[in-house]
């Protein structure tokens, strides 16, 4: 009876060693955003904003998660149309440029057609003197650009899934831009971005200076 005792207590305190540690400790392989990230990350948000449906461009923009891990913000010689980088790496704009590609939308091609039609009322800092379809379509302040001339302005202040946001980092000298998720924490959501480690979901719509707010036009926003 006294080495059956010892056995059921050395059981106990070994199960309550197990459960403590697992309440404590970061899943194996899972990234501390304490460190890595000054954004509160999707592992904060309610579960109950699960539910939400999603569209699919939202579901395009998720699918890049884990498959994009690089921030690589280097001129890249791309094919035309439909011209990309290495999935693996790329920059903000690439993380929008895929997503939209999903929903029948190049934005190489679209800029690029864009700019030969009306090259002046594009942006003029990088000192270009003609539309290159190798970089046009990944800078941002093109993108704005773009979005307004084609009336995909957002008037309300109201962020719906897979509306594009643009934003100023680092007191203006960095813009940027990410898709809004169905996910939310508390009333505010998500967005799904690539600001430096690679394609993320995190807490950062109000962090920044907004820009801009676009939403796809009806016939290019598909639910499921």
């Amino acid at each position: 009876m006294f080495w059956k005792i010892i056995s059921w207590v050395l059981a106990v305190g070994v199960c309550m060693y197990v459960w403590q540690n697992g309440q404590s400790g970061q899943p194996e392989n899972q990234p501390n955003h304490a460190t890595t990230s000054s954004h509160s990350s999707l592992q904060s948000a309610p579960s109950d904003n699960q539910s939400v449906e999603s569209n699919t461009l939202v579901l395009a923009v998720r699918s890049q998660i884990g498959k994009t891990v690089q921030y690589d913000s280097a001129y890249t010689t791309l094919a035309y149309p439909m011209g990309d980088v290495p999935l693996e790496k790329g920059v903000c704009t690439d993380v929008v440029i895929r997503a939209l590609r999903e929903q029948g939308l190049d934005l190489q091609k679209l800029v690029h057609e864009d700019m030969k039609r009306d090259f002046s009322a594009y942006p003029k800092r990088w000192g270009l003197k003609r539309p290159d379809t190798n970089i046009d379509h990944r800078r941002v302040p093109n993108l704005i650009v773009y979005f307004t001339r084609q009336g995909w302005v957002v008037q309300d202040k109201t962020f719906q899934a897979g509306d594009l946001v643009t934003w100023e980092l680092n007191g203006g000298r960095l813009p940027h831009i990410g898709i809004v998720s169905e996910r939310k924490l508390g009333n505010t959501p998500f967005i799904i971005h690539n600001i430096g480690a690679g394609t993320q979901e995190e807490d950062l719509l109000f962090k920044h200076k907004i820009t801009g707010h676009f939403r796809l036009p009806e016939q290019f926003r598909h639910s499921i």
